[in-house]
């Protein structure tokens, strides 16, 4: 009988060792940057010892991150297929998380761009849009589920070929101690969806490669970031393309700024945010 060598570098310990340790340095498309002060793409007037984020998420892949006040997030649709599903969370008290209802409502404002405040469910401002060349956004119809994405492509599983923005969201927020039940309704960026004349929805799609976003934390958050199709996406096949997460120290709306008395609802919050921090110690 001939037997054929299969033995795998892989099969003892030291081997398994040996073939992990080679992986060092290993440059592949979609991973983040570590450390993050080697980012060669820093925005301008930004240094490099303040980038303190720099990654590039896949289609259909998510990531998340514990960011301190003042903390600014840019975030850049690489290919002009991306879907940024975003949610955050007071880092000191989960429990405190993203409201996009009260977002629009409070602020008698659908649409989301440069000047919105991201509000918490408890009045709030946990991060503010400063920078937006996009302008295709959605905050009524959040991300996908697994049921539409497995009545849509077949499967909607965070490992499988088409996974639910929602499942991808599920899974970052774990990574924070976070349940299913603490996963509320997200903010979407980079694929627009506008409400017609009839009430009805209509998408918009993106504004192409290269658009970005840049939101400021107004207090310690936790993000979450799932990038992933559009739940009303009408192509037939499953469509993301990479996105670019940067972030770097930058400053919180303070009252000298002109953000802080952009509206009185803004600046309520922009207050409210204020009184909580310093109650806290935090500010």
């Amino acid at each position: 009988m001939t037997v054929t060598e299969t033995t795998s570098t892989t099969g003892t310990t030291a081997g398994a060792r040996a073939h992990a340790r080679a992986q060092e340095g290993t440059v592949v498309e979609c991973s983040p940057t570590v450390p993050a002060t080697t980012y060669g793409d820093a925005p301008a007037r930004v240094a490099p010892e303040d980038i303190v984020w720099a990654e590039r998420v896949a289609g259909g892949n998510y990531t998340h991150k514990v960011l301190a006040r003042g903390t600014a997030v840019r975030l850049t649709d690489v290919a002009g297929d991306a879907c940024a599903s975003v949610l955050l969370y007071n880092a000191a008290e989960p429990f405190e998380r993203l409201n996009v209802a009260d977002t629009m409502k409070i602020q008698w404002q659908v649409r989301t761009g440069a000047g919105q405040v991201l509000l918490s469910d408890q009045g709030r401002a946990l991060a503010t849009v400063v920078e937006d060349s996009s302008g295709h956004h959605d905050a009524l119809y959040g991300a996908s589920s697994r049921a539409r994405n497995e009545e849509r492509y077949g499967d909607g599983q965070p490992q499988g070929p088409s996974p639910a923005g929602r499942e991808l969201l599920v899974l970052a927020g774990a990574k924070h101690g976070l349940s299913r039940r603490d996963v509320p309704p997200c903010v979407s960026f980079f694929q627009g969806v506008e409400v017609g004349p009839s009430g009805r929805p209509v998408f918009t799609g993106s504004a192409g490669a290269g658009a970005s976003l840049t939101l400021v934390t107004e207090m310690p958050c936790v993000l979450l970031l799932a990038n992933a199709a559009h739940p009303l996406d009408p192509r037939e096949e499953y469509v993301s393309t990479p996105l670019d997460v940067v972030a770097w120290r930058a400053r919180a709306t303070a009252p000298e700024t002109p953000a802080w008395n952009s509206a009185p609802e803004r600046r309520r919050a922009y207050q409210n945010t204020a009184e909580y921090l310093r109650a806290r110690g935090l500010a």
